[in-house]
């Protein structure tokens, strides 16, 4: 898989997220994510969302989208929080998946 994506949105605008490597640390900082499984045409997008601590994002969010086997985690950096949460609805509603809820680390925001 590729260390930099580009998801697309309902609205046409796309979104470049970088690959989160297995055992590698994240900043503490707010963004959104995407879980992502490798398919011979490319890929699958399992879950997108936002989060305050993307440093969170792995155990908070990483059992449900493993679920989907193979998956890959990629980040985006994004401080506004109304600006997060636009851009994982958007991404969301373009993959026809139901919008993650925000999170604030390891609670409902």
């Amino acid at each position: 898989m590729r260390d930099i994506i580009d998801l697309r949105g309902a609205s046409g605008a796309t979104y470049r997220f970088r690959l989160w490597a297995v055992g590698a640390s994240h900043l503490p900082t707010a963004g959104n994510y995407a879980f992502v499984r490798e398919q011979a045409t490319g890929f699958a997008v399992l879950a997108a969302g936002a989060i305050d601590d993307l440093s969170q994002t792995r155990s908070t969010h990483g059992e449900a989208a493993g679920k989907g086997g193979g998956t890959q985690l990629f980040t985006r950096l994004n401080v506004a929080r109304a600006v997060r949460m636009a851009e994982a609805e958007d991404i969301a509603a373009f993959y026809g998946l139901d919008a993650e809820p925000a999170r604030r680390g390891g609670r409902d925001a």
